[in-house]
């Protein structure tokens, strides 16, 4: 039983190991991708074209924003549950159209700091 026990807790913190050394190295990867200056440019040339989308798309699609914020003051769940069901809301971002939406509209909504803004596919963590 002992045996069987400490081969048991040596396989489980190899496990640990390689989980951990499996993370660091993608944030290491990733925070040497994001600090190149040619991405940080081409991400600020993201945000603002969807920025300007957002503004586009604001006079058409602010109707919804109102329908989700009613929806969120009331507690209206069924509502609420029939919205986008991207997982944007880590990115600032909580799109406000219908689910299912993604085939022939962009997404849309407001950011934290309530700037409208629309783009296209999912975020990162959709997967």
């Amino acid at each position: 039983m002992g045996e069987s026990s400490t081969e048991a807790r040596v396989a489980a913190a190899v496990q640990r190991n390689a989980r951990w050394r499996a993370w660091w190295e993608a944030e290491t990867a990733i925070t040497a991708i994001m600090s190149d200056p040619e991405v940080r440019r081409l991400g600020e040339e993201v945000r603002q074209e969807e920025t300007r989308l957002g503004l586009e798309l604001r006079p058409r699609l602010q109707p919804l924003q109102d329908q989700y914020d009613r929806a969120v003051r009331e507690g209206n769940i069924d509502a609420l549950t029939r919205t986008c069901h991207g997982k944007h809301g880590r990115w600032g971002r909580i799109c406000v159209l219908a689910a299912g939406h993604e085939s022939v509209e962009l997404h849309w909504g407001i950011t934290a700091e309530g700037q409208p803004v629309a783009w296209v596919g999912s975020a990162p963590d959709d997967d």
